[in-house]
């Protein structure tokens, strides 16, 4: 690379951001450090003018799940659809190189590169040109929490395995060099062993391995690389010269190899004796245990049984994944690599949008949004934040809004009957025998998954602890068991997902503070055994009455790790076995609490259009424990308690019979019957996977990490009998028949009330029709987009009657998708931040039965709710319509302003749309 090219990349920042990866191809010879400095130097100048979002923002999104066999070049072939169906930007999951076939992208091996799997960079401009040619914008999933290990195409990691603490990327991941906990100083824990290490040794399953121009160490399928320094030992094995043997054959990577031709093994640069000595060695190593332990000594890491990483890991990880590794976006030089290649699609036009995948893994998430803000100033972002019932979302974060769960819950409850609560809630004791206090529940399995699956982040936490109680002179040093459970006790009593306190800048907000506080009092209540002072340092620590680095670096861990405590044991653990209705078990939901109140409703809407007008609006995502449609028709329980308490009675003598010895158990068979509501028709092959999932998350009879083999053998025999019970099934879809009509006009309202409500609608893939999935991978199955499109050209030629006629293929659903999401491109005044939002109350006798708004006073949503209830009859229910002509989008009917039956109004639709013509 001449000098003249590396000058014009400093002085052209944005100009050369975007040609930085033609050089990096285009010259073998440039080094992989000065291309990484240039990468920090240019993203950490790129300009800032312009106010924090000054794009247009979406009017709404549509998100696919790309995958080896949905990749770009199949993506592109949707666009002209998603134009038509309404959606202005596609919303695409990560798509930088990623594991080889990962099914998701989330695992981001090479962040410099287009995953190859996808269609690589060829296929993404291919993309690019058929979303440009339709109109559409580009939403990109980014991923900066941390990356997949144990591959050789992560070179990052590779090179640490090689060079240890010398490496230029060990900095890049967050990596505890010298691990009290462990005893391991100055190695990487690689947690990949079938077995304690003896074991496997005496079963030489560990080899050292030459293949072609590359020696490594061998394990299975995984292939790791080896030091420097043990190579200097074999050479020594070898009786050969460094000259002779070894200089010939460094690779680019660090490794030591030799080629191979037809004529058999020989040493790069043709010293044929060298490489014989060489294999030589190798063989000595592999047959003698001693000398394979010796060698590996040699190694900057440690091979270990799998099942003590949970205890003796020693770098950050993704929750409890040891195969991802956190990396440490807070350094400039790792943010500027990380982000080079996204950045670069930003300032190319090619992506308007940005989804930050996970920030509250994040050592600080408030600095790092702040330094993406800057080298992305235009753009549109939102973050996957997940906020507790009355959690705000962090007022310094420069983003547009979160990926819209908290709307997704509040949606969710107006189709929930707080009237249902005290007799599912009893009827769910009696017929199960479980404890129906969530808050309970839920620190339990808290306290659980803290000692099961994060034993080596607390215990590091309490190593910092114990350091800074050491320090605090002329104080009695409590036991370390009293810092470790302390530890516990107030990570399980947090009530949301982590604090920010920034050490850096010495504040800490109101609503953080409130958090600690809280979590402290009820930690200190429950547990007055534990030495008092401990509680007394956390404290003083932890609202940074108490400075220090020691203090600085156990604040921000800390907050590292309450977010990960929570999402497994809420999310992961609590959410399969507090029972009592599953449409409230929701990522960021209270399981606790029963429905929202149309005024309550009303209030969040308003509070998003003061604050939040371009945050993401949310029904479904990649991530959520059940399809839609699948929450909706489960939520309808809550109007019929009693009719439900009988059926589950019923059903349960039916199957009794097909219980093996005692399992499944009766909190397990009521989470089967509520599936079974929620997604039927559903195929054996599905349901078993899905209840072997639920079981194991569940962790009470099986878990991933200890499967129970008699359980899970009784579990898939109990859904394989029960499918097959002809009298269950027909009891079973008699008890649904009544609930098809309610569960439409539900889906319809809630459909309707997205696509309208302040926020930008996302609508994830395929549920444009009827959702009844479950989690993941059931909700990323293929979806069948040419017969979407065929529908969605059928809608102009057909009625709204004959639509809703059609309810089983979904069509009612696309239709009410098509007309909101036009209705927001045609009058995008009224939908935007300028829009007010204001509520319309009914009136009568079923008042509580309507959701009523109006946007930008030209738009307005009728939804009803709680449908059951209604039972098809309005009675004199009406609203009082702004002054105006009001056209129905659905029917083409028109209504003057002023008082009007409901009834009337959804007469020939069950969900209204109506846009204002002026009068005059």
């Amino acid at each position: 690379m001449s000098d003249m090219a590396a000058i014009e990349y400093i002085l052209l920042p944005v100009q050369y951001l975007a040609k930085l990866q033609k050089y990096r191809t285009g010259f073998g010879d440039i080094p992989d450090e000065f291309v990484e400095l240039l990468e920090s130097y240019l993203v950490s100048n790129l300009p800032v003018e312009g106010t924090p979002m000054d794009t247009a923002a979406p009017l709404s999104t549509y998100r696919i799940q790309l995958t080896p066999f949905f990749d770009f070049y199949r993506a592109s072939r949707t666009c002209d659809y998603l134009r038509d169906l309404g959606i202005s930007h596609l919303y695409l999951s990560p798509c930088l190189a990623a594991k080889k076939g990962s099914p998701h992208g989330y695992d981001v091996v090479d962040p410099s590169r287009v995953n190859p799997d996808l269609g690589g960079q060829e296929g993404f401009d291919a993309l690019c040109r058929a979303l440009h040619e339709s109109g559409l914008g580009l939403v990109l999933d980014i991923v900066p929490n941390h990356m997949a290990i144990g591959v050789r195409e992560n070179r990052w990691w590779w090179d640490v395995l090689a060079n240890g603490r010398s490496s230029r990327y060990a900095g890049h991941f967050d990596i505890r060099w010298d691990s009290p906990c462990t005893g391991l100083l100055n190695k990487v824990l690689v947690p990949i062993l079938r077995d304690e290490f003896e074991r496997c040794l005496k079963d030489r399953e560990i080899q050292l391995r030459l293949q072609g121009e590359d020696i490594h160490v061998a394990y299975f399928d995984h292939e790791l690389p080896v030091s420097a320094e043990s190579l200097m030992e074999l050479e020594r094995a070898a009786g050969a010269t460094t000259g002779s043997m070894f200089s010939a054959c460094f690779s680019s990577n660090g490794s030591v190899g030799v080629a191979e031709d037809a004529g058999g093994v020989h040493a790069v640069g043709g010293n044929a004796a060298a490489a014989k000595a060489l294999e030589a060695a190798i063989n000595r190593v592999n047959s003698e245990p001693a000398n394979l332990i010796r060698f590996l000594d040699r190694q900057h890491y440690r091979l270990v049984f799998w099942r003590r990483a949970n205890r003796e890991l020693n770098y950050r990880r993704f929750f409890d994944n040891h195969h991802l590794a956190g990396i440490r976006v807070e350094e400039e030089r790792v943010f500027a690599a990380v982000h080079a290649t996204v950045l670069r699609w930003v300032q190319q036009g090619s992506v308007s949008g940005l989804r930050i995948d996970h920030p509250d893994g994040l050592r600080d998430p408030t600095a790092y949004l702040q330094r993406l803000r800057k080298a992305a100033p235009g753009t549109w972002m939102v973050v996957e934040k997940i906020l507790a019932p009355g959690e705000c979302l962090n007022s310094q974060w420069p983003v547009e809004g979160t990926t819209g769960y908290e709307f997704l819950n509040v949606l969710g409850g107006l189709f929930v009957d707080p009237n249902g609560k005290r007799p599912l809630t009893d009827f769910y004791q009696e017929f199960t025998g479980q404890a129906t206090d969530y808050e309970e529940v839920v620190r339990a399995k808290k306290m659980h998954v803290l000692k099961c699956l994060f034993t080596s982040e607390l215990s590091h936490l309490t190593d910092l602890l114990e350091r800074i109680h050491h320090r605090r002179a002329g104080r009695p040093e409590p036991r370390r068991q009293d810092h470790e459970q302390a530890l516990a006790e107030l990570i399980a009593g947090f009530s949301v997902y982590r604090t920010y306190i920034r050490p850096a800048n010495g504040r800490v907000e109101g609503s953080d503070r409130a958090v600690v506080q809280e979590a402290l009092n009820i930690a200190a209540t429950r547990r007055p055994d534990i030495d008092a002072a401990v509680f007394r340092t956390l404290e003083d620590v932890l609202l940074l009455k108490q400075a220090g680095n020691i203090e600085s670096d156990f604040v921000l861990r800390f907050q590292q790790l309450t977010g990960p405590v929570m999402a497994k044991g809420a999310e992961d653990t609590a959410f399969y076995c507090f029972n009592r209705l599953l449409a409230l078990n929701e990522v960021g939901s209270d399981p606790g609490g029963f429905g929202t109140s149309p005024d309550a409703f009303h209030s969040f809407c308003a509070a998003v259009q003061s604050k939040r007008p371009w945050t993401l609006l949310a029904s479904a995502t990649h991530d959520t424990k059940r399809g839609e449609d699948t929450r909706l028709r489960i939520s309808l329980i809550s109007e019929m308690p009693e009719r439900w308490a009988e059926a589950v009675r019923r059903w349960s003598r039916m199957n009794a019979v097909f219980r093996r010895n005692g399992f499944p158990d009766v909190n397990s068979e009521y989470f089967l019957y509520q599936t079974l509501v929620g997604a039927w028709p559903i195929g054996s092959d599905r349901l078993q996977a899905y209840m072997l999932k639920a079981a194991r998350e569940a962790k009470v009879h099986t878990s991933w990490t200890d499967p129970s083999p008699v359980f899970e053998e009784a579990l898939q025999q109990f859904v394989e009998a029960v499918l097959g019970h002809s009298d269950f099934t027909a009891d079973l879809s008699a008890f649904l028949m009544p609930m098809v009509e309610p569960a439409m006009i539900t889906s319809l309202s809630q459909t309707l009330i997205k696509c309208t409500a302040p926020g930008i609608p996302d609508i994830y893939q395929g549920t444009e029709l009827w959702d009844l999935s479950m989690v993941d991978p059931d909700n990323r199955r293929p979806v069948d987009f040419d017969r979407r499109l065929h529908l969605l050209g059928r809608l102009a030629s057909r009625s709204a009657e004959e639509i809703l006629d059609q309810g089983a293929d979904g069509t009612a659903k696309l239709y009410v998708v098509h007309r909101a999401l036009n209705a927001r491109r045609h009058h995008p005044e009224a939908f935007g931040p300028e829009g007010v939002y204001q509520p319309l109350q009914a009136t009568g006798p079923k008042a509580l039965h309507a959701v009523a708004y109006v946007r930008g006073g030209r738009c307005l949503t009728v939804a009803p709710r709680l449908v059951v209830g209604l039972g098809n009859d309005w009675g004199d229910t009406w609203l009082e319509l702004p002054a105006g002509v009001w056209t129905n989008a659905f029917t083409g009917e028109r209504s003057a302003g002023g008082r009007q039956a409901i009834g009337s109004l959804l007469a020939r639709f069950p969900v209204g749309l109506w846009i204002c013509e002026p009068e005059g």
